[in-house]
């Protein structure tokens, strides 16, 4: 078990999870699709809950009483309207309100998430006392992800979502995978402040970090993720793929101990 030992900051999930996944074809919500014999969404909190997180929020929708009742040990947010992926953390603001720690985000459909990666994440904040830690992968084809856009120093300087990239940031090969790690109270006070997006209308998470860096505030990355774990579940077909690649996985870890 990969758990986080030596971590005097305590450390909350909040998983995003409200979407209604029209693409898969059912009425079912999309993260209690079946893959690999388990609802997508528990692939995810069973990672974080191996790296050691305390406590774990599902921000529902769609569905909400049906994940409610097949997803047990977490505690559940309803987002109504959805408002984008800043607007779906801000909702959890009520429920964490008493929460002095660090808090991690990611999205319910990547049930490829490792609790290795997480670990390098909450190690990589606690060296560096940042105010956030992203996690990035550099991938192939990085068509819909946003870019991580760095200075001629390599260092971060802010996400740029695909729909609003230059043509010289979609270029880009370095992504963020929705993983993130945040101090609560630099995170709170940022949602405070955020503006809806002017092309969307939502309130982008991703637009955080460069604010933290406005305010003087330290941003790093983990550029560890191997591709393949960054897949996120849309259709069918998405489906199949990361349910082979976690068969896969499973296969090896079994041959592994074998």
């Amino acid at each position: 078990m990969t758990t986080i030992t030596n971590n005097q900051t305590p450390l909350a999930a909040i998983i995003l999870a409200a979407g209604k996944g029209t693409r898969m074809g059912t009425d079912l919500p999309k993260i209690l699709h079946l893959v690999a014999h388990k609802p997508m969404v528990q692939w995810v909190v069973d990672a974080v809950t191996e790296a050691g997180v305390s406590r774990t929020v599902l921000v529902v929708g769609h569905g909400a009483d049906q994940v409610k009742a097949q997803i047990p040990n977490c505690e559940f947010v309803l987002q109504e309207p959805q408002l984008g992926t800043g607007h779906a953390v801000d909702v959890c603001r009520e429920t964490l309100a008493n929460f002095d720690g660090d808090i991690l985000i990611l999205g319910g459909d990547g049930p490829l998430i490792r609790a290795e990666t997480i670990t390098q994440m909450v190690n990589k904040q606690k060296e560096t006392n940042a105010s956030a830690t992203l996690a990035t992968s550099t991938i192939p084809d990085p068509t819909g992800y946003g870019r991580i856009v760095r200075d001629t120093n390599d260092r971060f300087i802010s996400i740029v979502e695909h729909k609003n990239a230059t043509q010289q940031q979609i270029d880009i090969h370095e992504v963020y995978p929705s993983y993130a790690i945040f101090k609560a109270a630099s995170l709170w006070s940022c949602l405070e402040n955020l503006e809806r997006n002017p092309v969307s209308n939502e309130y982008y998470l991703t637009e955080v970090p460069a604010m933290m860096l406005a305010r003087g505030e330290k941003v790093e990355i983990v550029n560890a993720v191997p591709p393949e774990d960054i897949l996120s579940i849309n259709t069918p077909e998405q489906l199949a793929e990361v349910e082979a690649l976690l068969h896969a996985r499973l296969d090896k870890t079994l041959e592994s101990t074998s």
